[in-house]
């Protein structure tokens, strides 16, 4: 019997364990009816004026909706009196254009203050609009406004079930704060969003709206339960709109940002100055096609809230992406990232793609030139070997999908050409199903099958060479199975020795992994003093296992777990958590197994308006020191808080602090040790303008390995490791002017210092963005 069969029945057998309930599951209790949302149509007469004060004579058109229900902290319960909410949907031909007033009970006060963009979280009062133009139920565009007036967007991936926040919409809002609540009235362009030209299906939409001081209350309007496999299932069709879509798919639409970055460097190995025109260009001729090109891409992003270095196209694949070029087709390409990581692009010459929408496939096509400078991941079971490609190559990638009503299936193809270096071209194809199982649940399935065909070899140096042609294999299928008494999955994968693939994300090769996920879903419950509005117990069990490579056979376990626990959810939105890892695991060919068991608790909770995050997680028992292959007493913590102050003259102040040491003792010593923090703070004058400071320092160090009786073989794995301590320091300054969506300037400082080199290195960055 062959390793992946085994692996496979075991996981089966487990899997229908679980699938069998133990409690017998009551139907859930459905609530009324829901009506899509007639839109307003206007034509020839004023679109309303984005103020906030919904007085526009056009708003009489739009009928006014104002059921909404309760999803979190529990679901299935109509939204309470005392926070109604109304929302009204005008459609011309540029825009959407939306109407909410959110009433509040007397005596109580909106949450929330100024924050940077994509910062709008369920600690504040906002409210969200989320439209799925397409009408397949697979992904939305959303935007987020908070009550002063700050703006959060992304796109929804509904397999994912994760929100993209690297999108930025031209949305316009404005928002009125009231003695009884607040309004909000919000215009999207037509520009923005993707869909058919021809017939298809209708438009869905859905309205959230956040309120932290009820309890972490989450209100939509569409009725969503917990069961339901995303967040975007129940969303409402927009009505009204035939007369006017077929006058607003043949409209055309153009972009152009330029951009202007300058920086000034100084460090041990001198000075320098660069200076770079950059350029991007969106053209949609109608609504279907969309037509993208870049030229020279800004990598320095100085707007995410991650250290980084002038030149360190290094670690691009470790940020998130932000490049408006790479995020187009998110919701098309709807890939795994071994299949395609747009950072595996570190840094782009220039960039061209196409992108198709239709009522029942979508596609897109990119190719790119990557300069040199960006990493190449070599995997192993244990280990990922990474180089620095010195080498310039052309990226290019083909993607297309069918789109049933319960199925999607598609294919793509991907090539990175280093010239004389080799190639790295991979095809695959994959789909996902959907559907209804019993006592009310849901069901699906996810699959992908890639191979890869390389000749592109690296060595130390980071210059590609060509060597002999190797084929791989990657397979991967997840199943998720949701009630209201269960929420299970299992999810198998297998990457053979040689597979490659240059455009994804692949740390691993050579192994085959299984895990199976149980969750006993017990409902609100009474722990003395504690109130749950969730109670969860769950089990996982985890197991990889080696498959023939230059390591060794086939069949070699290189990780184990089991782990039962428990999850609860409550008030404040506290969230706390625990398991019991009952954990093997060997730190290279031919090692020994090592029982490595821990606890793992965790606690998040929002406490106060101004403490908004307060989280920790621990974990405490038998670690494994890689380097030594030996196991020693030890753990991980990490502690997050995040404070958002309100200062006078509507002035804000945004403080977010994350600590986290991680140790191994042996015997009676701390042989190994690593430490870090990191202050994040923004200073917020205007919703336009912002002050950003960073300052993080970590360090790590090794202790000898003398530990006595280590030459005499008592401890013989110490002998040979070198002392060692790393010890990094970062700080920056960051102004960011933002008088309208696509135009910014920001004026930067960094100053960053590693203890094994003398002195520091400081850049200066002046970035200008101005979009027409």
């Amino acid at each position: 019997m062959s390793l992946a069969t085994r692996v496979l029945r075991r996981l089966a057998l487990y899997s229908l364990i679980a699938l069998v309930p133990h409690v017998a599951a009551e139907p859930a209790q459905r609530l009324p009816g829901h009506d899509g949302i007639a839109a307003g149509i206007v034509e020839g007469m004023p679109p309303p004026v984005i103020d906030g004060l919904l007085d526009d004579s056009a708003w009489a058109s739009a009928a006014a909706v104002s059921r909404f229900y309760q999803y979190q902290p529990e679901d299935g319960l109509l939204a309470p009196d005392g926070y109604r909410t109304q929302v009204r949907v005008f459609m011309d031909r540029q825009a959407l254009v939306f109407a909410i007033r959110a009433w509040h009970p007397p005596g109580e006060t909106p949450l929330g203050t100024l924050a940077r963009r994509d910062k709008v979280a369920r600690d504040q009062d906002y409210v969200g609009i989320w439209i799925d133009p397409t009408g397949h139920g697979r992904s939305a565009q959303f935007v987020r406004v908070n009550v002063a007036g700050v703006q959060g967007d992304g796109i929804y991936r509904a397999d994912e079930d994760e929100e993209d926040l690297g999108p930025d919409f031209p949305v316009e809002s404005a928002v009125r704060r009231l003695d009884d609540g607040y309004s909000i009235e919000l215009r999207w362009p037509l520009s923005s969003l993707r869909f058919p030209h021809g017939a298809a299906k209708p438009w869905r939409l859905m309205v959230e709206r956040s309120v932290p001081g009820a309890g972490g209350m989450l209100l939509l309007s569409s009725p969503l339960d917990k069961n339901a496999l995303s967040f975007i299932a129940e969303m409402d069709e927009i009505n009204n709109l035939d007369g006017i879509l077929p006058a607003v798919r043949d409209q055309g639409f153009w972009s152009f940002r330029p951009e202007l970055t300058t920086r000034r460097s100084r460090g041990p190995e001198g000075k320098a100055r660069d200076t770079n025109l950059g350029l991007d260009i969106v053209a949609r001729p109608r609504a279907d096609w969309v037509f993208n090109a870049t030229l020279n891409p800004d990598f320095s992003q100085v707007e995410i809230d991650e250290p980084t270095s002038a030149g360190t196209t290094d670690i691009a694949l470790s940020l998130p992406e932000k490049r408006a070029f790479f995020l187009e087709s998110s919701d098309v390409l709807g890939m795994r990232l071994p299949a395609f990581y747009s950072r595996a692009i570190a840094d782009p010459a220039w960039g061209a793609r196409a992108t198709f929408r239709g009522a029942a496939s979508d596609a897109t096509a990119l190719t790119a030139g990557d300069d040199p400078g960006g990493v190449v991941l070599r995997g192993s079971p244990y280990a990922t070997d990474e180089y620095v490609n010195t080498a310039r190559s052309t990226v290019a990638l083909l993607r297309g999908r069918l789109h049933g009503d319960s199925t999607v299936t598609g294919a793509f193809l991907a090539a990175r050409d280093y010239g004389d270096g080799g190639r790295d071209t991979v095809a695959g194809v994959d789909g996902q199903w959907r559907g209804e199982a019993g006592s009310g649940g849901t069901v699906q399935v996810a699959w992908s099958l890639m191979g890869s065909q390389n000749t592109a070899r690296f060595a130390d140096s980071g210059v590609p060479s060509r060597g002999a042609g190797e084929q791989g294999a990657h397979a991967w299928a997840k199943a998720d199975w949701l009630t209201r008494d269960w929420a299970n999955a299992l999810q198998l994968e297998a990457i053979t020795a040689n597979f490659v693939n240059d455009n994804g994300f692949v740390p691993q090769r050579g192994l085959v992994k299984g895990e199976l996920q149980v969750n006993r879903r017990l409902g609100p419950r009474s722990f003395g003093a504690i109130d749950t509005y969730e109670t969860e117990l769950h089990l996982g069990i985890h197991e990889q296992r080696t498959l023939h490579g230059p390591w060794g056979g086939a069949g070699e376990v290189v990780q184990r777990w089991i782990r039962p626990g428990f999850w609860l959810y409550g008030p404040r939105q506290t969230r706390l958590w625990a398991d019991l890892g009952i954990d093997h695991q060997r730190a290279g060919p031919g090692g020994r197994l090592h029982r490595t068991p821990v606890v793992y608790i965790g606690v998040e909770s929002s406490p106060f308006p101004w403490l908004v995050k307060l989280a920790g997680e621990l974990t405490v028992g038998r670690q494994l020191d890689v380097d030594a292959d030996a196991v020693g007493r030890g753990g991980t913590l990490e502690a997050q808080a995040s404070l958002r102050l309100p200062l006078p003259g509507g002035w804000s102040l945004e403080s977010d602090h994350r600590w986290n040491r991680s140790w191994v003792r042996h015997r009676s010593r701390q042989d190994y040790r690593d430490y870090g923090w990191r202050w994040v703070g923004t200073l917020h004058a205007t919703a336009r303008d912002s002050l950003r400071a960073i300052v993080q320092n970590t360090s790590s160090s090794r202790l000898a390995g003398d530990l006595p009786g280590a030459e005499s073989g008592n401890w013989p794995w110490f002998a040979g490791l070198e002392p060692g301590q790393e010890r990094q320091r970062h700080r920056s300054l960051l102004y960011r002017h933002i008088p309208r969506h696509g135009r910014s300037l920001s004026v930067g400082a960094t100053s960053d210092a590693n203890g094994a080199l003398p002195g520091n290195s400081r850049v200066v960055t002046v970035k200008l963005q101005w979009e027409s």
